[in-house]
């Protein structure tokens, strides 16, 4: 909306002053932000004249808040990268996750898992105990390997194939039956692949009792600002409290609460 500073009798714009500044530049970074590239798209998406609209926007090329390229125009800054990843440090990644982890728990009542890959195993952060079933082996600090748990698995769906099947190797007995659970049959590296394919289409991974028996889970990744995977929530629980029919049904919902905690981290 634009006001008396933008229509003074002079027919020059005054220099904004105060807190109306601070909003307007604000208003431009966003607008920058959001796709205008020049002065005329700027100027109206925030509601000032084109020569306030420059000042402001000089104003933030000098501070480096903003840059100027040429043939392509206004881009954020090197300015706001800096500071974008000052935010993401001095905020821990646990102190953002606890409200969504708590409100999945408060929802399904199962297992809530909060971890990060660390070398070839999931690193488990955070862990909200689930009210229904048997307690779960799984604590804070306690390391799973990455290919046979599903919050691994959401870890590496950026992964290369190449990777999912180096991982699947050294996570296979070379007897294909697993010692700490004899009755289980071993998938095949085909079978993993197909799985993993699936997951990645889907942007989530599931445990089908593929690290310890009548565990199952569902799982999703968790972006910072650079897109990148940094982290992976999951829902667990006994196979009596996760039936397939429940596990697809909790897709949409663990997705959500991973973007959402995305969203908190920039991604």
């Amino acid at each position: 909306m634009q006001d008396a500073s933008d229509t003074a009798v002079t027919g020059k714009d005054p220099a904004p002053t105060g807190t109306q500044t601070l909003i307007r530049g604000l208003g431009v970074i966003h607008a920058v932000a959001s796709g205008a590239r020049d002065l005329k798209e700027i100027a109206r998406l925030i509601g000032t004249t084109r020569s306030t609209t420059h000042r402001l926007a000089s104003c933030l090329v000098e501070e480096r808040y903003l840059r100027v390229v040429p043939q392509t125009g206004y881009l954020l800054g090197p300015r706001l990268i800096e500071l974008g990843f000052q935010a993401q440090e001095e905020v821990p990644l646990l102190v953002l996750a606890k409200p969504f982890l708590d409100q999945l728990s408060a929802l399904t009542g199962d297992t809530v898992h909060l971890a990060m890959r660390d070398g070839d195993e999931v690193l488990y952060l955070h862990k909200n105990p689930g009210r229904n079933g048997p307690e779960m082996r799984s604590r804070v600090g306690h390391r799973m390997p990455l290919a046979r748990t599903g919050i691994g698995k959401a870890l590496l769906l950026d992964s290369p194939e190449s990777e999912w099947q180096r991982l699947y190797e050294i996570s296979v007995p070379t007897t294909g039956k697993n010692p700490l659970w004899p009755a289980h049959e071993e998938q095949t590296w085909e079978q993993v692949q197909a799985r993993m394919r699936e997951y990645v289409q889907g942007g989530y991974a599931f445990d089908l009792e593929d690290n310890e028996p009548s565990i199952r889970c569902v799982a999703a990744p968790v972006r910072d600002a650079s897109k990148q995977i940094v982290a992976g929530i999951s829902i667990a629980s006994t196979v009596p409290y996760m039936p397939l029919e429940k596990m697809a049904e909790l897709v949409p919902v663990i997705k959500d609460a991973a973007a959402r905690l995305s969203a908190e981290l920039g991604g």
